[in-house]
């Protein structure tokens, strides 16, 4: 299977004629219930994929090494590649509350194919029938691959449970498609730096 990267441009473009259709199809089975937002000066800037448009510069330097922002808000994983050849962005799980959310800079410090998860000291505290040990496959959490940041115990992963994906479903992690992760995965290196938003 060829794997194809795609510009910023030609995925907005893919993604904008997919919604559209969508959207049409769906407006007729459903109906609107909820409010409308009356203030539209308070919204925050979206792209098509309802992702907030986020801009490397505003959190980086320079691009030595690629960079990372995990957007918890938006549920979004963002990656630029050094040369700014490639810019990816990824939905994602985030952290179930505020309490498991860390924000600030890190960096990637190890790549892990085929990892095996081993549940945290508060996590077995929380619920103590977790196993000890997932070693790999498909019922680990971590999914087929995990970056480690410099933080411990927080990583951006795959996932064994799609559903989690958009949603807060993790204890501080950022889930990612598998394949989206594995995509990832083959981009990045130790050193690439991370911000957590």
């Amino acid at each position: 299977m060829r794997n194809t990267i795609f510009n910023r441009r030609q995925v907005m473009t893919l993604a904008g004629g997919g919604l559209v259709s969508l959207s049409a199809s769906t407006s007729l089975a459903q109906s609107f219930v909820g409010e409308i937002e009356a203030d539209a000066a308070t919204r925050v800037r979206r792209n098509t994929m309802a992702f907030r448009t986020v801009q490397w510069r505003d959190h980086f330097d320079s691009l030595r090494h690629g960079a990372i922002i995990c957007d918890s808000d938006s549920r979004a994983v963002h990656f630029w590649s050094q040369d700014e050849a490639t810019y990816l962005v990824f939905p994602c799980s985030v952290p179930m509350t505020e309490e498991f959310t860390r924000r600030g800079r890190t960096e990637i410090v190890l790549k892990r194919m085929h990892p095996t998860w081993i549940p945290t000291p508060s996590m077995r505290q929380r619920d103590p029938t977790l196993p000890a040990i997932v070693h790999p496959g498909p019922d680990n959490p971590l999914g087929t691959r995990a970056l480690n940041l410099s933080w411990q115990y927080y990583r951006i992963h795959g996932i064994d449970n799609v559903a989690k994906i958009g949603r807060r479903a993790s204890n501080g992690c950022f889930g990612l498609y598998n394949h989206h992760v594995e995509q990832l995965y083959d981009l990045v290196r130790v050193g690439t730096q991370v911000v957590v938003l």
